[in-house]
């Protein structure tokens, strides 16, 4: 199954995600996690992608499709997986058409801007794999500070402070919310309210995946 989480920054998709997969046995495409991969280890496009990332800005179309058509290609995506973080606007989705790829349903969680602002302040990140964590909703079991997958390090993103997370909602809004029309005429589209307990998200996520 080929899936796409959509949602405002930080309304959970990451997470949601995971737990899909693990569910599924597909993986996760987390573009946000490709490009910092790729700023980390410096590559051409992780140097083209940082200027824009550290201004709370979005990534060029055609930087953020060449990195997914490599990892698209890799052999654990062959029997689906869910795409978190693209597309992010219409053109996008377009892209993503013209590829080939044919999309089973998209999700779309939904959560208010205030939630997200004071949410995002608790939210972690592994250094080693990008795993996703939280203060409150869903913090390491194994060991604080260290993820429960690998091991790593969870760290604080320079763009989960306040005044980067509410550029990115704004643009989240102008940019992004339109492809809500796009795959509802499409008929693959799914809203899920996000609700304050992991749990109770993820039950109404896999029922709108399973329906």
């Amino acid at each position: 199954m080929k899936l796409i989480l959509l949602g405002a920054p930080g309304a959970g998709k990451g997470t949601q995600a995971e737990i899909i997969c693990d569910r599924l046995g597909i993986p996760a495409i987390s573009t946000g996690n490709i490009i910092r991969e790729a700023i980390k280890t410096g590559t051409e496009a992780g140097l083209k992608a940082k200027s824009y990332v550290d201004s709370g800005g979005l990534v060029p179309d055609e930087i953020v499709v060449d990195m997914l058509k490599e990892r698209l290609a890799q052999d654990d995506c062959k029997d689906g997986y869910v795409l978190d973080g693209f597309p992010r606007n219409v053109a996008q989705a377009q892209t993503l058409d013209k590829m080939g790829v044919v999309i089973d349903r998209v999700i779309d969680i939904e959560v208010s801007d205030e939630r997200i602002v004071n949410r995002m302040s608790g939210r972690r990140v592994c250094s080693s794999c990008g795993s996703s964590y939280h203060t409150v909703y869903k913090a390491p079991v194994k060991k604080p500070g260290f993820c429960d997958r690998c091991g790593g390090e969870l760290t604080i993103r320079s763009d989960d402070k306040p005044e980067t997370v509410r550029e990115r909602l704004n643009v989240y809004h102008d940019q992004t919310e339109p492809l809500k029309d796009y795959y509802h005429a499409a008929g693959k589209l799914f809203i899920v309210e996000g609700q304050e307990e992991l749990e109770d998200t993820t039950k109404l996520t896999l029922a709108a995946i399973e329906a």
